[in-house]
């Protein structure tokens, strides 16, 4: 970060930028009044992304890798633990392995992307780019698994997946490429199978919860929402009460035994029997990175996490004229080398060609959790200045306390992020009963909880009395966590007597 000049008084007299407003850095857009362009614009304007010539295609800067790595480092760990090893599959697969389960391709066939010529020469046979890794992945479980001792097989690849989105491509939330992990596991019975799904699923809870600040709800999606091919699917939801949308923010699947019966994946079990195995697969994307941003970010751009942020403490020198330069300068590297050896991720800002006030806005913009001043006076009072970006709160903590001080600060305002989310998303979810009350609170934008009876016919319907410019609403999830049902309850769309409580709301 420092620039060759940053100690030469001359070459600072000459590049010295005044900016008294901060002008050209602020955002055009605010969030409450239009958040499709304020987000547009802060996923550029904070570094995040770049826009690309390929339309729903996107270059993520290290701004944003740095908080995908962040993610993958835990859930690398925690997966290693439980025996989950990763693996590389390729990007291709064939039409005819692509089309072998029915209900899977026809839930992904409008987005498959296919690769039709080499040079000038037409290929004999299309090859698809995956779109998941199911159908790549299975024949080849069904070579390697034979009897009872070569299960569980447990895999997982950190890749990339294409799929040609058509509608509203949104940076991180819908696009054409994504990153993400996918695991895809086989097991002898069911009892193994289901209690991996919520051990993933739980996994996923963390990462939105403890890393991204994000509150979520688990749950099971519906029939009509569950994975194309499988048994059931279960998520965690996140919601943006901006927009008034839930996001399926990961999912974790039981494919039961289908496709093990589609590509012969048996085995012999312990009473030299055959049997077919049970499987899981599971994935998160980059789409967790969007989620953040959407609920987090401000009317000064991002505002990131500190445990997900690649630098959680950036350092700011605060000269003034006659004032000791070199001693701000020297107490700012006295700093940055306390908190990285005590595993703060700091650096200072030294460029002389920018006015403090122009680098505050900067570091704003790009969410940095926490900012410290050191001007004259606290050079002279031994102290430093430090500013919040979740709230903008400043106080002043004493050089002598300064590792503690940061520490305590960043782990607050991690949780305070938290808190804020939760409260904020709380406040949008309504409970109703009637399908007056449904609209009405879906009208208002609102995260819906009703009672349902749970038929798939009643799900469409719902689907269709909705539609509209904000698009229809639909189940979003059936929470783990079930409210009493009185007996006697009806279903809200269909007057039936009610089966479970379920979310409902439009979503992206």
């Amino acid at each position: 970060m420092a620039s060759k000049g940053a100690n030469n008084p001359a070459a600072k007299g000459k590049k010295k930028k005044e900016v008294k407003k901060e002008t050209g850095l602020g955002l055009s857009y605010k969030k409450d009044e239009n958040f499709g362009e304020w987000y547009s614009e802060v996923v550029v304007n904070g570094e995040m992304i770049e826009y690309y010539d390929i339309s729903g295609c996107y270059i993520l800067r290290p701004w944003a890798m740095s908080i995908w790595e962040v993610m993958q480092t835990f859930f690398d760990a925690e997966i290693k633990k439980m025996k989950i090893k990763n693996c590389y599959f390729p990007l291709f697969v064939s039409s005819s392995v692509l089309q072998k389960e029915k209900d899977h391709i026809e839930g992904f066939a409008p987005e498959v992307a296919w690769v039709t010529k080499s040079g000038d020469s037409e290929l004999e046979m299309p090859i698809a780019i995956r779109p998941t890794s199911e159908t790549v992945m299975y024949p080849y479980f069904s070579k390697w698994i034979r009897g009872h001792r070569d299960l569980p097989l447990r895999l997982n690849q950190w890749c990339n997946v294409v799929r040609w989105e058509f509608s509203n491509p949104t940076p991180f939330i819908r696009s054409r490429e994504f990153l993400w992990q996918e695991g895809h596991t086989a097991f002898a019975t069911k009892e193994e199978a289901d209690t991996e799904v919520l051990d993933v699923l739980e996994l996923y809870r963390r990462i939105y919860e403890e890393f991204l600040a994000v509150p979520v709800i688990k749950g099971k999606k519906s029939e009509h929402e569950k994975f194309a091919g499988g048994l059931y699917t279960t998520t965690v939801e996140a919601f943006v009460p901006n927009t008034g949308r839930g996001v399926q923010g990961a999912t974790s699947h039981c494919l039961g035994q289908n496709f093990a019966k589609m590509f012969e994946i048996n085995f012999e079990n312990e009473k030299g029997e055959k049997s077919m195995v049970w499987q899981n697969s599971w994935a998160y994307t980059t789409r967790t990175i969007g989620v953040m941003i959407m609920v987090h970010g401000d009317d000064k751009g991002l505002v990131l996490p500190p445990k997900v942020a690649s630098l959680q403490v950036v350092v700011i020198p605060v000269p003034y004229k006659d004032a000791n330069t070199q001693g701000i300068f020297d107490a700012c590297a006295d700093v940055i080398k306390s908190l990285e050896e005590a595993g703060i991720r700091a650096e200072a800002d030294y460029r002389d060609n920018y006015s403090p006030g122009w680098k505050y806005s900067h570091w704003e913009m790009k969410g940095v959790p926490l900012r410290i001043e050191i001007g004259p006076k606290d050079l002279a009072n031994n102290q430093v200045r430090v500013v919040r970006r979740d709230n903008s709160a400043k106080s002043d903590i004493p050089m002598a306390d300064l590792v503690k001080g940061v520490t305590d600060m960043l782990d607050n305002i991690q949780q305070s992020l938290f808190d804020a989310a939760t409260q904020k998303r709380d406040a949008c979810i309504h409970t109703v009963h009637t399908w007056e009350e449904f609209a009405e609170a879906l009208g208002q934008k609102k995260m819906i909880l009703a009672p349902w009876c749970d038929e798939e016919e009643v799900e469409k319907d719902v689907k269709t009395r909705t539609k509209g410019e904000m698009g229809a609403a639909k189940s979003l999830c059936t929470p783990f966590d079930q409210p009493a049902l009185p007996e006697g309850t009806l279903c809200f769309a269909s007057g039936k007597p009610a089966k479970k409580w379920t979310y409902w709301g439009r979503s992206y």
